[in-house]
């Protein structure tokens, strides 16, 4: 097994500059304890990217992803950017230019409560009580946002305007492979979904799905349209397990599924490539709101740190060490301040979290 991996850091935005270096510590404390070493170096992205070079994606930075073993982002974006012009230079071009180098056309989004935390979630506790895990395996790299054209025209005298959505089957073979490997892993259930009552993408999408799934006579396939996905997340979470979507509803659905869990800085993502390593980062956001104040909940870069030793570094060892620590981080009543609740007495702001995982990894035998 290879001992040494490179792992591209990009801080970004926001939040990114005080929760990565949390991320950075925890991964290479976990590393250690499996003999496996982790070497950084660091990029720009996003808007400090393009404050710093009029891009988003320089690259430079380009260069260091490609070279790097995987890639782990903090977060871009915030409201000091969102007029650039032209849109392509404003900081989430960066994202989508580091996807598309990496190939990273298949997003995993774990979504699960901590028991301590059921309380916190967006549900009555009765419906997250006992807890859920899914895992969202969201398509990334085509669909509606990268269809062509999309574009503003004028007809008959007025503004339209067009995006369009494509994909081809081979986009979706690839992704639905990603899918069902993971429900193999898993309890062998997968639902898919759709529009195929109305959208001529979905009706491929579930035809080319189907094909697939033969090749995994094990798993349990149930086909579910966009809407009804949207309303069975809020009705019982838990008859999900692996969720197979198109880029658009992944976007939304993940992010609506990400409520039930209590807290948005509680949960990671990778991005995941053929050719490449991937690219992890916290679903949350650059949260500009709080950047500079060091409260920002760090244990969502942290859990990717987690990914990136299961999935780069082929140690799914690490990954439980590092979940299981912050589990017993949160089972031992601290809180960051997005979590906590009137009563609570051990807060923590940014760097302690960071520091008390870290201890706690240097303490665990493995």
């Amino acid at each position: 097994m290879k001992k040494s991996y490179k792992i591209a850091v990009l801080p970004g935005d926001g939040i990114g500059v005080e929760i990565i270096p949390q991320g950075v510590r925890a991964l290479k404390a976990a590393a250690a304890k499996f003999g496996i070493e982790i070497e950084t170096e660091e990029g720009l992205i996003g808007g400090a990217a393009y404050d710093a070079t009029g891009s988003p994606f320089p690259e430079e930075t380009a260069k260091l992803c490609a070279a790097a073993d995987g890639v782990f982002l903090g977060a871009v974006g915030g409201p000091k950017w969102d007029h650039v012009e032209p849109s392509s230079n404003r900081p989430e071009g960066g994202l989508f230019a580091v996807r598309k180098l990496l190939g990273a056309y298949a997003n995993l989004r774990p979504v699960f409560v901590f028991d301590t935390l059921a309380e916190n979630a967006a549900l009555k506790t009765e419906r997250v009580a006992g807890g859920f895990d899914i895992i969202f395996v969201r398509e990334l790299t085509s669909g509606i946002y990268f269809g062509k054209p999309k574009e503003r025209r004028e007809v008959n005298g007025e503004i339209v305007a067009v995006d369009t959505c494509a994909y081809s089957v081979s986009e979706i073979k690839r992704v639905a492979h990603k899918a069902f490997k993971q429900a193999m892993m898993r309890k062998k259930l997968l639902h898919s979904v759709d529009k195929a009552n109305a959208m001529e993408t979905s009706r491929l999408w579930r035809e080319t799905v189907a094909e697939v799934a033969k090749e995994y006579p094990e798993v349990t396939l149930i086909n579910m349209y966009s809407d009804n996905c949207a309303m069975q997340l809020l009705r019982d979470p838990k008859q999900f397990d692996v969720i197979l979507t198109d880029n658009l509803f992944g976007d939304i659905l993940s992010d609506e599924a990400s409520m039930l869990s209590g807290s948005l800085g509680l949960l990671p993502s990778a991005s995941l490539s053929d050719t490449h390593g991937g690219l992890y980062e916290p679903i949350h956001g650059s949260a500009p709101d709080i950047a500079g104040k060091g409260i920002a909940n760090p244990l969502a870069t942290i859990l990717c740190a987690g990914l990136i030793l299961r999935n780069v570094c082929n140690c799914p060892k690490g990954d439980e060490l590092v979940f299981g620590v912050v589990k017993s981080i949160l089972d031992d009543g601290y809180r960051t301040i997005d979590i906590a609740k009137e009563g609570d007495t051990k807060i923590l702001n940014c760097k302690e979290a960071g520091d008390l995982v870290v201890e706690r990894i240097n303490a665990a035998t493995v």
